[in-house]
């Protein structure tokens, strides 16, 4: 199995220069043009980069969307997001804008789409216009989260399974008077997976909490008390600052983060200011 662990990985070069945000989660790679079409050398080592750090950050990447695209391709195909507002003629480029009529609603540590039976590999967003001061993103390294639980919380976890749903997106159509019928429709096309509450990521090999405030229900089989009581604990470890990194947002600023092994939470301190971003998703395949 390869080491992807941050200080084994930087005594090796690399064609860009890596600016670590903390010890364990997080790095800016810095003298790439992601205009330019990647070569498979460099598609390669900013794969293993996201892998090392979780989640890598770009700056000053003016892309049309075009090109935002085609380089999340690279990575696999692009998923479209069936509950937001999509760019009308790339329906994969999700758009979110937040100002004085629109406050941010993103502050919830999760992790993108766990109600897919697939969710997704991981997302890359660009912000086109930045608050002048606030809207950071930060990101939890659910890989420390994880170690750092006691042995007799990781024997009890071993096994167990977590229900997953859409809740939030269904109470918002129904709050826009979506009808009971359409909703049906998307109550089939996305039932309530069941995954792992420890996923074992399928590059690394190494173990996660893969359970998240926003869209886990609770531990299949588990006493209601129990499950709600392991639940709370598992989502607290996200808001842990050691497990975190910070990224402060610049026009044109990109992050690449790996869902799989991250939680992320937009904090929304900004309000009335403009927060506008575009983000593509890399599917990505069923949690074991």
């Amino acid at each position: 199995m390869e080491n992807f662990e941050p200080n084994k990985f930087e005594q090796n070069s690399h064609p860009y220069t890596i600016k670590r945000l903390s010890p364990s989660i997080g790095a800016e790679l810095l003298d790439i043009d992601l205009k330019k079409p990647l070569t498979d050398s460099l598609k390669d080592e900013i794969y293993q980069a996201l892998l090392v750090y979780k989640v890598i950050f770009f700056r000053d990447q003016d892309l049309t969307i075009e090109e935002h695209m085609d380089f999340a391709k690279n990575f696999g195909e692009l998923e479209i997001h069936p509950f937001a507002r999509n760019d009308e003629q790339y329906p994969e480029v999700l758009k979110i804008t937040h100002n004085e009529k629109n406050k941010g609603r993103e502050n919830t540590w999760h992790s993108d789409v766990t109600w897919r039976l697939e969710p997704s590999l991981g997302s890359i967003l660009r912000m086109k216009e930045s608050p002048k001061v606030g809207g950071d993103t930060l990101f939890a390294d659910m890989y420390a989260a994880y170690e750092d639980l006691s042995d007799e919380v990781k024997e009890k976890l071993d096994g167990a399974i977590a229900v997953h749903d859409f809740a939030g997106f269904r109470r918002g159509l129904e709050k826009n008077g979506v009808s009971e019928e359409e909703i049906e429709v998307f109550n089939k096309k996305y039932p309530m997976p069941e995954h792992p509450v420890i996923r074992t990521h399928p590059d690394t090999g190494k173990k996660l909490i893969y359970v998240n405030a926003a869209f886990t229900q609770y531990i299949k089989d588990w006493d209601a008390d129990e499950s709600s009581r392991m639940l709370r604990l598992l989502y607290s470890r996200a808001a842990t600052p050691e497990y975190q990194c910070r990224f402060v947002w610049e026009d044109n600023s990109i992050a690449f983060w790996d869902n799989r092994s991250v939680q992320h939470y937009a904090s929304s301190d900004y309000w009335p200011q403009v927060r506008r971003v575009e983000r593509v998703t890399i599917i990505g395949d069923r949690p074991v």
